[in-house]
């Protein structure tokens, strides 16, 4: 497999937005970030593929200390702005994961929901997925369940280049307390067709 450039992938995204920005609708936390995590101790969270920030501002809002990473900064400075605009702080980033500088230790929380990480012959993302966690510290990971991979490649996505949900479970052995949730239903269906009216999450502890 041929790595895109980084330069490119970030044109890539930054086009991909500028070409949606007007049809989206009003930006909420994803209901999964909400359920797992409401009410639990607060500390470090990465938000990763952080999109317009809904998730890590609303995380923002309960204490979390929140770096939140994207692609394209198209998407960043939307975020930005709803940062602003909620009164909170979150440390914004233009970086892939497989290049982001993880502080030592790693952070309490690390969620990533419908990520774009690429498989890759040196498994870069996989590890360093793995490494954002700090030991006792929580990951969480959604992807759409059922994927219509022909749909898919419709909107210039083909999901076998992708870590999927499988791919996430797979990683997490021993060192990892695991609850897998397939199948879960969305209040609300995404998707510029509507099509994904099911998640399916990963949430893991590690242990240490």
């Amino acid at each position: 497999m041929t790595e895109m450039p980084t330069h490119a992938l970030f044109d890539e995204w930054d086009e991909r937005y500028n070409s949606f920005l007007d049809q989206l609708p009003e930006l909420r936390p994803n209901p999964v970030v909400i359920t797992e995590i409401a009410g639990r101790p607060t500390g470090s969270a990465l938000d990763i593929g952080c999109g317009m920030g809904a998730d890590a501002v609303w995380l923002a809002g309960q204490g979390w200390d929140v770096t939140a990473l994207d692609v394209s900064q198209v998407a960043l400075d939307r975020a930005a702005a709803a940062a602003d605009q909620a009164g909170v702080t979150v440390t914004w980033i233009r970086s892939r994961l497989e290049d982001l500088d993880v502080p030592e230790g790693g952070f309490d929380l690390v969620t990533a929901h419908y990520p774009a990480l690429l498989h890759s012959p040196g498994r870069d993302a996989e590890r360093a997925l793995l490494a954002a966690v700090a030991p006792g510290g929580l990951l969480l990971v959604v992807h759409h369940a059922d994927i219509d991979v022909e749909l898919a490649k419709s909107h210039g996505f083909d999901p076998a280049v992708y870590l999927l949900h499988d791919d996430v479970v797979a990683l997490l052995g021993a060192d990892w307390d695991v609850t897998v949730d397939r199948g879960r239903l969305r209040d609300v269906p995404a998707g510029p067709d509507g099509q994904h009216t099911h998640d399916d999450v990963v949430l893991a502890r590690r242990t240490r």
